[in-house]
Parts: C-alpha cells; structure tokens; sequence
C-alpha cells in the first residue's frame, strides 16, 4: 500500500497547523505588556529584559502617537491616553530617550536607577482609526472579542451617533468627516450596522444588526477633530508671538526644553499652518526671568512627533516643566509656498480678504520673487516656472504685482486689478528660493568628504551629533545637497576642544531638502563633537569599457574618456581599483 498520499495530507494539515498558531499568536507583543489595569489594554508599561524578566517603563517624555505604538504592538486599538503616574518608591526602570524617531520602539529605551514614575498606557481595545494622518484620522475597524480579528465598518452602517461613540471612545474631539475609502481600500472583513444613541462609551455597546458585505470603497473612514488647540500670543499680530496649547482645556506656554528634542522651522512650520498664518519665518527661544514659572507651569510638545503628524494632542508629553523657556515664532502671515521640497520652495499662493489664492505665471517677475523669497526668510529666488509645484487649487489672485523688488512683504507691493482674471492651464506660480545658508565639508583635500558644517544666520559652524542619530540617510540629504552623490560613510568625531556648533534635528533633515529648516531654533552650544561624511563622488570607480574607451572617476562625477586611464594618472591620495581582466 502506497503511504505517499497520507503522508502529505498529515504533512499539510500539520504545516496549515502551524501557520494557524503562528497567526493566533503573532498579535501577542514578546517585547511589552500593561499591568495593574482592568484588562490587558490598561496599565503599567513593562518591558522585557534580554534576562526574560519584566522591567517597568518611566513615564517621563512619552506622547500619545508613541504610546499608540505599543497599543498597536499589544493589538489594544490606539492609544487612548498616556500619563506619568508618580510611583512614590525609587526603582530601577526603562527610560525612553527622548527624541525618538526608530522603527523598532524598544531601541530607544535605556535601563535607568532612582527612579520615581511609571508610565501608565490606556488603549482603546476595540477601536482603531488606521492609515490615516492622526490617531484621531483614518478607516474605522472594530475588534471582536469572538473572532479576535479587526473588521471595517460599511460607509451607510455608521451614522453621527455611532460616530460620535467612536470619537469619544478613542479620546478625540467631535467627528468631522465621514465618508467612504479616504483611507485606502479595505483590507479587514466587514461587520455588522451600529445602532447608536450617542451617550454611549464604547462602539460595542451599541446596538447592531447583522453583518454585511460593503460596495467597493464604502468602508468607511472617520476624521475626529483636535480637541487641543494652538495660538501665538504677545506678538503684533495672530501670526506672531508666544506658542500657547490648550491641552486638558487649559492655556498654556509652550516650554521650550531641551530633552524635547529640536526645535527647528519645520516643526515651527506645522504651527503656522495650523493657525493658517502661511509658513514659518523664524523661531526663537525666550528665556522667562519669573521664578514662578518654573515646576510645571507650560506643556512640553515634541517636535519630532510635529513632523509627522496633523494632531497637537498626539505630540504633548506627559512630562512637567523644569524650564524657564518658551518658543516665539514669527509666521509669513499673507504668503506661503507649497507643496515643494523645503519651506522655500513651491507654488505661490497669497492670503487676501482671509482667502488664499493661486498666482499667475505671468503676473510675476524677478522683483516680485525677491520680495517673496525675503519675506520668507529665503535665500534669492533661484527658479521661476509655472505649474512646477501642481496646478493650483487654491482660486487665481485677482491682482498683478507690480514690486520694485526693495519691499518688505508683497501686500506692500503696489498691485493692479485683474479682476476675473484666470491662469492658464499650467501656468500657476511656482517659486524656488535659494538656503539663505550653506553647507559644507571641510578638512579633507575633495570638496565631497570630511567635517559637516552649516552656515546659519551669517556663521559657519560644524554639526554636531550628540545622540548619535547621524546616518548613512541623513549624510545623503548632505552628499546630495552638495552634488556628491550619495553617502557611504558617516562617523561621530570628538574635537579637542569646545567650540560653538550648530545641532540639526536629524529626523526633520531625512523629511526635507532645505537643511536650513532643520537648525535648531535655541541658537548654537559650545561642544566638542563633530559628523564626519564621505561621499560617493570622492571614491574612484573601476575602469569599465565604454564607446569612446573607459569609464573614469573624477571628483565631480564619473565619465568616459578616449584612452584607458592608467593608475598612475589617479590622485595621488585615493587607492585605484582596475576592472579585472576578461
């Protein structure tokens, strides 16, 4: 008798076996875990040590868009609320670094003694918004505690009141949007129609009917808005000022504390759009001399959180106050560029009458560009084009500017009326002006390797790196800048001495091509370490055949020349590597 086929069927159903608990249990965190809570989706954070035990987690510089992804990693929904609950006993914990920005959440823990909090998560266990710009933003899926899988919502099975309990239920502010497939195609089986009243907890305490299948793109995605709020005040105008939150319902400072990571023009810039005050001009930090200030008397917001976010309440911290700092910010206010690659470039839109507006091509001028580059707090303007930066949605300026090109800001340009005047297709204003900075790499005889330095508000200084966050990626925003090539080496260097360095938010250099967005605004320190990088462009490359003879390397580049190069025609300082012989 031929066993074979018994054989493959046991060995299928065993390997099916397998992956079925492999699935059952890939959701499970190995790595955290909520203790002390009603269930396992509230809690005490634990970390497991490398040993096998269980470590607990400091509650100081966590943000809601952090804790969401433990609550994802613990398949708990989103992150509901975090908060640094005093433990009153000294232990030894996990202490999250501050500025972090890795994929992998436990890398940016370190063990730390004496300590005195713990941080405690909440999870909203059976909600969650994804893929969508917020915690509080995306397609709505429901966790079954029968199936223990996440399941869309039809678009028609979710009215107000069932949206309204969702909202609430993941700590957000009253629903905005509703509507189908903003978030992508779902992925997730469908569930049943909720019934809601509206005064209800939780989604799953509503009533509901049978499950459905949903049209295609009918999934549908809810938007909650902020409950937080922002505002400049002290300034001369809304659009210039002190930074306020309103956090919990209360006003106020915005402090500006080191271990908040960076503050730099692009996260300012998320600020200014929110008041929709245009971009971001400048940033400074003010030093309060009022002893009451210190101990807790402003929010701390995390910047690298900012970048990647549309939601204050995601990014305010849990920790209190030891700073007597806030952050001032100065907004553009009645001009902006969008859509481009930095905050100095992109289309060209103008604010008149509380309204923005596109600008035409041909209405603009080398003047008027010089005007808006200088209002912005730009370099020269650099490129002038129409439609570079997309066709405008914002409706035509029914304006042309007429600038002399000395003036201050373009509402101070003499303008004439076009009134229903239209751009044609194409033809929308679009804007590039050059870093008002440099960069640099010094101390090597090739212009693509050695020390980083950054040329901010008129002085060359180098870049330091002091949490080491400087990689392969944020040296090829650098390569690139100067027309190096990419990176291939990056490496922290200590100086002998102390001299004045600029810092640059890492994370924000990896988002952008202005490097002059990514300073920090608190102005330069007085350090001793340095970012050395080396370029592809320096390396020499092999020789490999082409048409007119070889492929060479230079410092600028590679091409062919006529006549095999040799390794005696290389630079003396770099090793030649020769194409091997057929």
């Amino acid at each position: 008798m031929d066993h074979a086929p018994y054989v493959l069927v046991f060995l299928c159903i065993s390997i099916q076996g397998l992956l079925s608990e492999n699935n059952s249990t890939s959701t499970e965190s190995v790595h955290f875990r909520l203790v002390g809570g009603a269930s396992r989706c509230h809690g005490d954070l634990e970390m497991k040590q490398k040993d096998g035990n269980w470590k607990p987690v400091e509650g100081l510089y966590w943000y809601r868009k952090l804790g969401n992804r433990v609550c994802a990693e613990l398949n708990c929904g989103s992150a509901v609320s975090v908060r640094d609950r005093n433990t009153g006993s000294e232990r030894d914990n996990w202490w999250i670094r501050s500025d972090c920005d890795e994929s992998e959440l436990r890398d940016c823990f370190r063990s730390e003694s004496f300590v005195f909090s713990s941080l405690e998560l909440n999870c909203s266990d059976s909600v969650r918004l994804v893929h969508g710009s917020s915690v509080c933003s995306g397609r709505l899926e429901v966790h079954s505690p029968q199936s223990r899988s996440w399941s869309s919502v039809c678009e028609g099975h979710l009215d107000l009141p069932g949206a309204q309990v969702v909202c609430r239920e993941l700590g957000c502010g009253a629903p905005g949007l509703l509507q189908g497939a903003l978030s992508g195609a779902a992925e997730a089986p469908v569930v049943q129609t909720f019934q809601c009243e509206g005064h209800e907890s939780a989604l799953l305490d509503c009533g509901s009917s049978g499950a459905q299948t949903c049209s295609s793109g009918t999934a549908v995605d809810l938007t909650c808005t902020d409950p937080d709020d922002v505002r400049l005040v002290g300034g001369a105008s809304r659009c210039n000022g002190t930074v306020q939150i309103k956090h919990h319902g209360e006003w106020r400072d915005v402090e500006y504390f080191d271990y908040s990571g960076p503050w730099t023009l692009k996260a300012a810039d998320v600020i200014c759009r929110r008041l929709d005050c245009g971009s971001a001009v400048s940033g400074r930090r003010s030093d309060s001399s009022d002893p009451s200030y210190l101990f807790g008397s402003g929010w701390h917001i995390s910047p690298t959180c900012l970048l990647s976010t549309s939601a204050l309440m995601d990014c305010v911290r849990t920790d209190t106050s030891y700073s007597f700092s806030t952050l001032s910010l100065t907004c553009s206010d009645s001009v902006r560029l969008v859509h481009g690659s930095s905050l100095c470039s992109g289309r060209l839109e103008v604010r008149s009458n509380q309204s923005w507006s596109s600008v035409c091509e041909e209405d603009l001028d080398l003047n008027d560009a010089q005007v808006v580059c200088r209002e912005l707090g730009c370099g020269a303007p650099g490129l002038l084009k129409g439609a570079l930066y997309g066709e405008g949605e914002a409706p035509v300026w029914t304006s042309e500017l007429q600038c002399e090109g000395h003036e201050s800001a373009v509402l101070d340009c003499r303008r004439s009326s076009s009134a229903g005047k239209t751009c044609s297709p194409g033809t929308a204003a679009g804007l590039t002006c050059s870093d008002p900075g440099g960069v640099r790499l010094v101390g090597q005889p090739s212009r693509c390797a050695g020390t980083l330095e950054i040329q901010h508000l008129g002085q060359w200084r180098p870049v330091i790196d002091p949490r080491r966050d400087w990689d392969l990626k944020s040296g090829s925003a650098v390569c690139q800048y100067l027309d190096c090539g990419s990176a291939v080496s990056v490496n922290n260097t200590q100086d002998s001495a102390h001299r004045r360095v600029w810092s640059v938010s890492v994370p924000c250099v990896k988002l952008t091509s202005g490097l002059r967005d990514c300073v920090e605004l608190s102005g330069s320190y007085m350090f001793s370490s340095g970012v050395d990088v080396v370029c592809s462009d320096l390396l020499p490359q092999p020789n490999i055949p082409c048409l007119t003879g070889s492929l060479r390397s230079t410092s600028r580049g590679s091409g062919c020349s006529r006549a095999p190069t040799s390794p005696s025609h290389a630079p003396s300082n770099h090793s030649t590597q020769e194409a091997p012989s057929s």
